[in-house]
């Protein structure tokens, strides 16, 4: 694709006539930004699509019963063993010795294999028990554990198998009998959560059972509740949730275990307790060990290591065995199911990872294990074929180690599975999530293969938010934040990377990274000097989400010195890092008064004046929020405080009320309603005593007196007067009062020339009138107010704002206001019943037919001399009432004295967030092969071919007449501006209605933008007019607007003219972005500056 030109560039070819040169691919294109197009959609993370990975609660096994029903040296009578069969026990030959020393030996090393799994759980013995043996056990167990689970291991190799009713066997104390055990009984016991291993025949009939068991269990508690009215004895007080056991069983209902005399009798308990040496002697005894003849069965016990140390053989067998099982359970089974089987328990995911193992293995020989949640069949899952090639590779060197002729070589395993996950980033979609993602978490583990492992996961998380809650739902979070206390410097950029992706997505991690210190990796980071800017962003991205409403987060910053260390990156030549610094020092601060104290020690506040006249409108956007912030975190109020807000308020107010940018702005009205609440008072007296001038501005001009000397004033007159005052440069409508915006209606009251001074002067309350000729003077000078005070200037600029002609700035700026003039509403009627009160008291004038106030009872309406008599509540004054009459006759919201301090908030942080959610590693081009492209490619060849033909057209022009009228169209109104499009049939007419847009082809108006000002539009012009069409309007009241016609789709691709525009169904538009070109001109100037103002955004804007 070609580099962009400038404007002036293309500017230069067009003036030259070089159009031939000109590459539309190469014409910059403005207001293409996210924040500009109001129907462009972010890539946000979608919180519905995103599955929730952190569990709501972690469970742990702390307590292990461990039955075996063996009675050594007698079978029971129900099977009939052949000779030989398979008689070890955990691995020990139980005929080799007594059988009492062989069943205590069997205990013991079961316990032992147990406790490499959960070493720190408690373990019991019960050794060919009684029933109440097993009930002693378990209701002991359950007291102990409470809440937490516990572990019920069944070997019922020396006992019948279980009975169609639920009943497993136990003896008596004899030894004489088999006792039936019902798993009712048990259940009752045991409780939950509880997790059963059943290795017997017929075992998958236990859990059919326990199931049916469980349901009866419930519905019995649901009837004793309603039988004892919701009071229940405390040992019964927790309803049954069986549905949380968790069952594994050896083989199925109808089925019986192996006895092949090369296997273990308890295989099953093999697998799931010793799954590498059972895996091992198994692939010996397969066909397979023809690759490796060399090895036998006797070979498998003296292989070197230890299964901690992946240093080993015997090591990296382990480690390989716990990434590959990891990767099968990962890729089958449901995220919900993966997560609480995997992931919540150590123990339980031990037990599920090697069960993996034990249905491959016994499935060889007519056994299917079964477990309760059922898990879907793995056992021909393609990672067992790795898992073959692993053994074959690493079994091969076993010979030659063993003699000491060479040492080991470590598997390709994890490398060539590092491959293979970098080929699906290349060509995988998000369609299917990457078989690999499991093993690379587990490369994480690995000094050799970390970095590489770290680079591919980074890029993996560039994909987008999917990506991210994928990789967290596999268990990226303890692998990362463990790394976080390595002092690698190597790894540092893809730490940052990987911590930025997982916090745009998550923020859920605050609590953990602060308890574990990562905290101080990124404040390190940030002001480590060699550390690249562009890797420093993403550190005070990271940085400002660990403090993001989160108050230990803020603490744990203040402490490491955040304000001082963010500060110093504000002059940092990288737009992005100083925007993301100034947030994190925003959030530091934001409801935490004591970073505030700290910044302002810092001088930050005057540090981040700067800012506001930065190039780059995110960080002046992102200085405006922190300035935000830094106001509304005073709780305590100070003269200090107050002095110091009073001058912040003033710079951001004189230095971006103006700003170009709607983003800007927006940010300014957001800071600035912090400064309105923490004054709200002062403001409310502003407003008072504005309201007392205008009423009084009301009644004077609504007096008609019969002397030649004196001559009413119409309203616009007053208006006009009030505009050119400069003294306040608020809105142009002076007379605007209170809530709702609107003008007011100006009775036409008739006094004659015996209205008395004194009345005139309790009439306009705010100002002294002596005689007709202080009466005169006051209708030749507008009412207003004195400049001198700073809540006056702040509180002309919030005035201003209201006229932006952005309308959610405007809306923004009049809700805050409405809210202030409803306060002072309400603050001047409950005057105005005290000093009706005082003057009760002390002067009847209404018993005075004679009085002004009698006088002036007489010009009310009837509606409101009713209000006035009837006004026993209110005892509102006349003067109020008649000011009451020249309001607007509509009630608004804001005429509530109870009105809600209303919230002002932007998406501006949000938005900035966003952009860690798309790929930052690698910019990503448009598809050449998309038909996105192709239209753009055929709308380029298009523009190029019109452009060419222009000279053939000015030739034409020189040698012949217009004479054929191709387009007639009457306007309602006088046309102020026109404009046509250079490559398709449109003209733009502007009127001071609005703007239509004609196609005069088919002689048709495709769009039409209304006038929403009280301004007319002079000027229009097309915008991206070789490529995605906008619409500018200038008015005359200095504003620029941009459009965005939502049917302009500006051709279609496979047309059979090249000269017609495609025009979708969807009708409307949307405005861009606005702003005041130039400051607002009054009436008499207004008209001269418009087209000018359009000239300069053509040229250099």
């Amino acid at each position: 694709m070609a580099d962009r030109l400038s404007l002036a560039e293309v500017n230069r070819k067009l003036n030259i006539g070089a159009i031939e040169d000109l590459d539309d691919w190469a014409i910059p294109i403005a207001f293409i930004k996210n924040e500009n197009m109001p129907n462009q959609v972010n890539q946000r993370p979608n919180e519905d699509s995103l599955q929730p990975w952190r569990l709501k609660e972690r469970m742990k096994t702390v307590s292990v019963a461990l039955v075996l029903c063996l009675n050594v040296g007698v079978d029971p009578p129900d099977v009939i063993k052949p000779h030989p069969c398979a008689r070890l026990e955990c691995w020990i030959d139980p005929l080799s010795m007594s059988p009492q020393k062989a069943l205590e030996g069997i205990g013991g090393n079961l316990q032992k294999q147990y406790e490499r799994w959960q070493p720190r759980a408690r373990y019991k013995q019960s050794l060919d028990p009684t029933v109440e043996d097993i009930k002693k056990l378990a209701v002991s167990l359950r007291r102990n554990a409470k809440d937490e689970r516990v572990l019920f291991h069944y070997n019922g190799h020396g006992v019948p198998r279980p009975t169609v009713n639920g009943e497993i066997w136990v003896f008596n104390k004899t030894y004489t009998q088999y006792i039936p055990l019902s798993v009712y009984d048990l259940q009752s016991w045991m409780w939950s959560p509880s997790i059963y291993v059943f290795d017997c025949s017929n075992a998958g009939m236990i859990v059919d059972s326990f199931r049916q068991f469980a349901e009866q269990h419930e519905k019995e508690y649901e009837q004793l509740m309603a039988q004892s009215r919701g009071t229940l004895p405390a040992q019964m007080t927790p309803a049954p949730n069986f549905k949380n056991c968790i069952q594994l069983a050896a083989c199925g209902g109808n089925q019986i275990l192996p006895m092949n005399s090369e296997l273990p009798a308890d295989l099953f308990t093999s697998c799931l307790t010793t799954p590498i040496k059972t895996a091992l002697k198994w692939y010996v005894l397969q066909n397979s060990r023809h690759l490796v003849p060399k090895i036998t069965l006797d070979l498998i016990d003296k292989i070197p290591g230890q299964l901690s140390d992946r240093r080993t053989m015997l090591g990296e067998l382990n480690w390989i065995f716990t990434a590959i099982t990891d990767t099968v359970a990962w890729n089958s089974l449901p995220q919900d199911v993966f997560q609480r089987l995997f992931r919540q328990d150590l123990l339980v995911a031990s037990l599920f990872r090697n069960f993996l193992l034990a249905e491959r293995i016994m499935r060889c020989y007519d056994c299917t294990p079964v477990s309760s949640p059922k898990l879907p069949p793995t056992h021909q899952h393609s990672m067992w074929q790795a898992w073959d090639l692993a053994l074959d590779v690493c079994l091969s060197q076993l010979p030659a180690i063993l003699k000491g002729e060479t040492i080991y070589e470590h598997s390709p395993f994890f490398e060539e599975q590092l491959t293979a996950f970098e080929v699906w980033l290349s060509h995988g979609s998000q369609s299917k999530k990457p078989e690999q993602l499991p093993i690379l978490l587990q490369v994480l583990l690995s000094q050799v293969h970390r970095l590489r492992a770290l680079q591919l996961l980074g890029k993996f998380l560039d994909l987008g938010p999917w990506a991210v809650n994928l990789a967290l739902s596999v268990g990226i979070f303890p692998y990362v934040l463990k790394l976080l206390q390595s002092s690698v410097k190597e790894l540092r950029p893809m730490l940052i990377f990987i911590w930025a992706k997982i916090l745009a997505v998550d923020l859920t991690h605050q609590a953990d990274l602060v308890r574990d210190g990562g905290h101080k990796y990124f404040l390190a980071a940030l002001q480590d000097p060699t550390v690249p800017s562009d890797q420093r962003s993403l550190v005070a991205f990271v940085l400002a989400r660990i403090v993001w409403n989160y108050s230990q987060g803020q603490e744990a910053a203040l402490t490491g010195s955040l304000v001082s260390i963010t500060l110093e990156q504000l002059q940092d030549s990288d737009p992005l890092l100083r925007q993301w610094a100034v947030i994190a020092l925003g959030k530091s601060w934001e409801n935490f008064e004591s970073a505030r104290w700290v910044g302002v020690r810092d001088s930050a506040h005057e540090k981040l004046f700067d800012l506001l006249l930065d190039p780059v409108p995110e960080v002046r956007a992102a200085a405006l929020f922190a300035i935000g912030t830094f106001i509304s975190s005073v709780s305590t109020r100070t003269d200090h405080a107050n002095n110091i807000d009073h001058g912040v308020a003033l710079k951001i107010l004189g230095t971006v009320s103006q700003d170009a940018n709607v983003v800007v702005r927006k940010e300014l009205v957001a800071a600035f309603q912090w400064v309105v609440f923490a004054f709200e008072s002062s403001f409310i007296q502003i407003v008072c005593q504005q309201i007392q001038e205008e009423e009084a501005a009301v009644s004077l001009s609504s007096l008609t007196i019969d002397s030649s000397s004196i001559t009413p004033m119409k309203r616009s007159q007053i208006r006009d007067r009030v505009l050119s005052t400069a003294t306040l440069g608020t809105s142009p409508d002076r007379l605007r009062l209170l809530s709702n915006g609107t003008e007011f209606r100006i009775p036409e009251l008739q006094l004659t020339s015996s209205t008395s001074l004194q009345n005139l002067r309790r009439t306009a309350s705010a100002h002294s009138l002596n005689s007709p000729s202080g009466y005169l003077a006051n209708l030749q000078m507008p009412f207003t107010l004195s400049s001198s005070g700073i809540y006056h200037r702040l509180w002309a600029g919030l005035s201003n704002l209201e006229k932006d002609p952005h309308p959610e700035i405007s809306n923004s700026v009049r809700t805050l206001c409405t809210y202030i003039r409803a306060k002072a509403r309400d603050q001047m009627v409950s005057r105005d019943v005290i000093d009706a009160s005082i003057v009760r008291s002390s002067s009847p004038v209404l018993r005075n037919p004679k009085s002004g106030d009698q006088v002036q009872m007489e010009r009310l309406s009837p509606e409101l001399k009713g209000t006035l008599v009837n006004s026993k509540k209110r005892k509102t004054s006349v003067s109020t009432l008649i000011a009451e009459e020249a309001r607007p006759v509509s009630i608004s919201s804001s005429e509530d004295p109870n009105l809600a301090r209303p919230t002002l908030e932007t998406d501006f942080i949000k938005e900035s967030c966003n952009h860690f959610n798309q790929p930052l590693l690698e910019m990503i081009d448009e598809d050449k092969d998309s038909m996105e492209h192709y239209i753009r490619d055929w709308k380029f060849f298009k523009n190029c071919k019109i452009r060419t033909g222009i000279y053939e057209e000015v030739r034409k022009l020189s040698t012949s007449r217009l004479e054929e009228q191709i387009f007639l169209q009457k306007n309602p109104y006088q046309p102020t501006a026109l404009r046509f499009h250079p490559y398709y049939p449109w003209l733009a007419v502007a009127d001071k209605s609005g703007c239509s847009f004609w196609d005069f082809d088919t002689n048709m108006r495709f769009a039409y933008i209304s006038n929403q000002r009280d301004a007319r539009i002079t000027a229009a012009d097309f915008v991206n007019a070789h490529d995605n069409t906008l619409i500018m309007l200038g008015s005359d009241d200095g504003s620029v607007k941009i459009w965005k016609e939502n049917r302009i789709i500006n051709g279609s691709f496979g047309n059979e003219s090249l000269d017609k525009p495609l025009l979708s169904e969807t009708t409307g538009t949307s405005l861009v972005t606005a702003w005041q070109c130039l400051p607002e001109l009054v009436p008499s100037t207004r008209g001269k500056y418009s087209i000018h103002c359009v000239y300069l955004f053509q040229t250099n804007h």
